[in-house]
């Protein structure tokens, strides 16, 4: 699928894996930390404005609402550059959201698409069938200023998926199962494409979760198979730009494709997991977990902030409450999902329960600001990284889980057991 949209975007009947290739963009994206260094190259370069409005968005997302006064300026650069460049896609506070959750929301992307970001988890947009990588800011500038990109066309390892999910199984889950299975280096510089029967099963938002963690495994993008569902979440978000608004183009694999290696996941055996410090293929099963002791529950961020992840924490702390000494703090992704959370009454069990919900922002998934971590405090999040120091500080932890599982913790006070979640 990817090998297609690169051939399509470069303008040649195909591509091989290792080719060096020059393709035009459909979106060039960037945030409040990549932006400023690649608007400093732009200028550089003497480009004299963006190659079009439509098909640049700037969300400053990582440090917002402004943590300090250097964050202040980072977004005060990013919101002069789109006000002099007429760029229409800027979304700050009161319209922002997450980058990787508000830009399939608002129609940005679909199928078919090419697109790069300065951020390496804009591989999210896998899910719609759109190829879309991660790049550097200087990489950025030149696209944001002629509109293409230059790529080494990566190799392919197919994911094959088969059966159904169990109860309170997440596409966070099987994402977990599949790097703890391969590595994080099981993917280096290889596209990840997943299709099969199982697929059906799978939600956008289950979706979503795993191409935005392909990256987690090394993988230069993770892509989905088009379906009906697909397609539907596509109609359901329509762009409010002209120049973005058309058909998705649907590219599937040939029967006869080559990939490096083929991999039958069976959804059905996975089970709720949890990724210890400090990789994420460190991963067990909740029913290996052990005791745990917790200081902080983070549900949210660009992995799992939408909707169905809200529903799925909120089912958990229903009538509940977070155990003492606990903090758990909710940041919904975008503002759409967090209007939802309060006409759901999802934000009212929420903060019954004990929890405090956020503004969305990229906050403390990247030790930024609203939930850092001190020295010997441990975290489980839904978030996806959890490197040394990546939440706060380098004596600290952070346990990656799905919203279910991270909701559960929250109440026990522990890293949840299959008990916790009546399993």
């Amino acid at each position: 699928m990817t090998q297609k949209i690169l051939a399509a975007h470069a303008g040649v009947a195909e591509v091989k894996a290792g080719q060096f290739i020059e393709a035009a963009i459909d979106i060039a994206l960037a945030n409040d930390i990549t932006g400023p260094p690649a608007i400093k190259e732009f200028r550089r370069m003497g480009a004299p404005a963006v190659f079009d409005r439509d098909k640049v968005a700037l969300v400053p997302d990582h440090f917002t609402p402004n943590k300090d006064v250097k964050s202040a300026e980072q977004c005060k650069e990013l919101r002069e550059f789109a006000r002099a460049q007429g760029i229409s896609h800027y979304f700050e506070i009161g319209e922002m959201g997450i980058e990787h959750a508000l830009l399939p929301e608002k129609g940005l992307v679909t199928a078919g698409d090419a697109v790069i970001g300065a951020d390496s988890h804009t591989c999210t947009y896998g899910a719609l069938g759109a190829f879309a990588t991660g790049v550097g800011s200087t990489d950025l500038a030149a696209g944001m200023a002629t509109g293409r990109a230059w790529f080494k066309v990566p190799p392919a390892i197919k994911f094959r998926l088969t059966g159904a999910l169990s109860k309170w199984v997440s596409g966070k889950d099987v994402i977990l199962a599949i790097i703890g299975m391969i590595g994080v280096d099981g993917a280096l510089y290889k596209s990840m494409e997943f299709s099969g029967p199982g697929l059906a099963g799978l939600s956008m938002d289950d979706r979503f979760a795993m191409a935005n963690m392909a990256i987690e495994a090394g993988a230069k993008n993770g892509i989905f198979a088009v379906d009906e569902r697909t397609m539907a979440y596509i109609k359901e978000h329509p762009c409010e730009s002209p120049s973005l608004r058309k058909e998705a183009t649907v590219y599937e694999a040939d029967a006869d494709a080559e990939y490096e290696r083929e991999i039958e996941v069976r959804l059905a055996d996975v089970r709720p997991t949890v990724s210890f410090p400090h990789l994420p293929e460190n991963t067990r099963s909740i029913g290996e977990v052990g005791d745990v002791r917790i200081d902080q529950a983070v549900i949210g961020s660009c992995t799992n902030g939408r909707i169905e992840d809200m529903r799925a924490a909120a089912a958990v702390l229903k009538g509940r409450k977070v155990a003492p000494g606990v903090r758990c703090i909710v940041f919904p992704a975008t503002q759409r999902v967090y209007l939802d959370c309060v006409r759901e009454g999802l934000a009212e069990i929420f903060i019954e329960a004990g929890a405090v919900i956020s503004t969305p922002t990229c906050g403390p998934c990247l030790g930024g600001h609203m939930g850092i971590l001190a020295a010997g405090e441990r975290a489980v999040s839904t978030t996806n990284r959890n490197f040394v120091g990546r939440m706060g500080h380098v004596d600290s932890e952070v346990y990656l889980a799905s919203p279910a599982v991270a909701a559960a913790s929250a109440v026990a006070g522990r890293l949840a057991g299959p008990e916790d979640l009546g399993l």
